[in-house]
């Protein structure tokens, strides 16, 4: 029996430290799309600024660059946290559509890929 346990000390020692790592790589992963939601956050407060009434058109289109702007420094940490558990692409995808459909379109899908990034549980 003895013999067994030695045995088994290194298998079970090699398991749990693959475990261990693999759950680092997703909780950095995690940190890194909640970093991305930060830019989207405040992209999307941008963005709603620029709709306020009253502005000049100067100022809503000053705004709304800004917004896109904000939005896109957020491909490279979506970016990373897609390198490091590819089921953060969703979102990394819906901020690089940025580029080509207005943002309003984009605010429900990143409003929404966010609230998971920022949940308790923020696995897709």
């Amino acid at each position: 029996m003895a013999r067994l346990t030695a045995r088994l000390l290194p298998i079970v020692a090699i398991a749990a430290s693959g475990f261990a790592l693999s759950s680092c790589g997703t909780s950095g992963a995690v940190a890194q799309a909640r970093i991305a939601c930060r830019y989207v956050d405040h992209s999307i407060a941008l963005y709603n600024q620029s709709r306020a009434p009253g502005l000049t058109g100067a100022s809503r289109s000053r705004l709304a660059n800004r917004a896109l702007a904000t939005l896109l420094r957020a491909t490279p940490y979506a970016a990373s946290a897609t390198s490091t558990d590819g089921g953060w692409n969703p979102l990394m995808t819906t901020i690089n559509e940025g580029e080509r459909v207005p943002i309003h379109f984009l605010i429900p899908s990143l409003t929404h890929l966010c609230r998971i990034a920022q949940s308790s549980t923020p696995y897709l």
